[in-house]
């Protein structure tokens, strides 16, 4: 048992089963026992119903390290953790597990969700600057053809020069891209009900309502939370607008695009599409999406993964040890911010 005179914090891992494994590298559990007075070999899959080590761990933990599949923090939850003060995600979204009852009980939140936006933009960057050149497209052709092929005529338009980049949303990746665009010769336009001109300004984007984003860009890329008011944003109307021959790119969330207005589009060949999200989340092994030659579709890869994951892992021990010190957190969560994020 640890003594205790010991200043550092009681933190237990809660998470889902075998994530831990990803987080984790030997340095990074050398830091967090550097830290705090834990087990890192023990991680609590069910605070619901958690087997006796959990239970003792929970009633003395002062911090929960979270990250995907873990437990929602109900009240009957947190009654069994007396101590807890804080929790610390080394994720992105902290929806699925904090609950009203942890604002109610005062606990402070931090969320790796700034870590988590940079892959997500860099993918975003990568797909905005392929579509534009026409990459999937030129790449789908030349497996068919296999032979000498008028390229220049193939791909006359093509190209990233002067094009328009439409922002659907502000969010945290929504400004990492942008931030991303900016070496480019690209204009950016930006749909966001909640930014105003001026810091429009300052983000280096031009303000402009959805419909007239779809009708101007090149490529319109949705970064909008999941929301009531967010579903299916992206419809039929917004859909024709976009110009022929434009590219959507969705890393959001599925439900943001009405995927039957948007398959009546990619079918003739209209418009082209990046997916690395649909909804459903996966498509039936009849959709079209898989095969259709103006679709790229990915497996939700955008967000962290490999050593992507290691980010977000050293970005929650710092937020740790910022905890451990007395000092705030650097990305703390905010409830009244949960409403607009994903």
């Amino acid at each position: 048992m640890q003594s205790t005179t010991d200043p550092r914090p009681s933190v237990l891992l809660a998470m889902g089963p075998d994530i831990h494994e990803r987080l984790f590298e030997p340095r990074h559990r050398d830091r967090l026992t550097a830290l705090a007075r834990t087990d890192p070999a023990l991680v609590a899959h069910d605070l619901a119903d958690p087997d006796p080590r959990v239970a003792a761990a929970l009633a003395e933990a002062e911090v929960l390290f979270t990250c995907w599949g873990a437990t929602p923090l109900t009240a009957p939850v947190l009654a069994a953790a007396p101590r807890l003060k804080a929790v610390v995600h080394a994720a992105g979204s902290v929806k699925h597990h904090i609950t009203d009852a942890c604002w109610e009980r005062g606990l402070a939140v931090s969320s790796a969700a700034g870590a988590n936006a940079l892959p997500v933009a860099e993918y975003t960057l990568a797909t905005i600057l392929l579509a534009n050149k026409r990459v999937p497209h030129s790449a789908h052709v030349y497996r068919e053809v296999r032979a000498d092929h008028d390229w220049r005529a193939e791909l006359d338009g093509a190209g990233n020069y002067r094009r328009t980049v439409g922002i659907v949303g502000a969010s945290r990746i929504g400004r990492r891209v942008i931030e991303l665009l900016r070496p480019f010769d690209l204009a950016v336009l930006l749909y966001d009900p909640f930014v105003t001109a001026a810091e429009a300004a300052r983000l280096g984007v031009e303000p402009v309502p959805l419909d007239e984003l779809c009708a101007r860009a090149d490529v319109v890329s949705v970064h909008a939370p999941q929301l009531p008011e967010t579903h299916h944003m992206i419809g039929a109307p917004q859909l024709a607008l976009m110009r022929t021959g434009s590219t959507l790119i969705n890393t959001a969330r599925g439900s943001l695009i009405d995927e039957e207005a948007l398959l009546r589009e990619l079918l003739p060949g209209r418009l082209h599409a990046v997916l690395d999200v649909t909804d459903p989340e996966l498509p039936p092994p009849d959709s079209p999406l898989y095969d259709l030659p103006n679709v790229l579709l990915t497996p939700h890869v955008a967000g962290s993964l490999g050593n992507e994951l290691h980010r977000m892992t050293d970005h929650a021990l710092d937020e740790l040890e910022r905890y451990a010190a007395g000092r705030p957190f650097a990305d703390p969560v905010h409830p009244a911010a949960l409403a607009r994020s994903a």
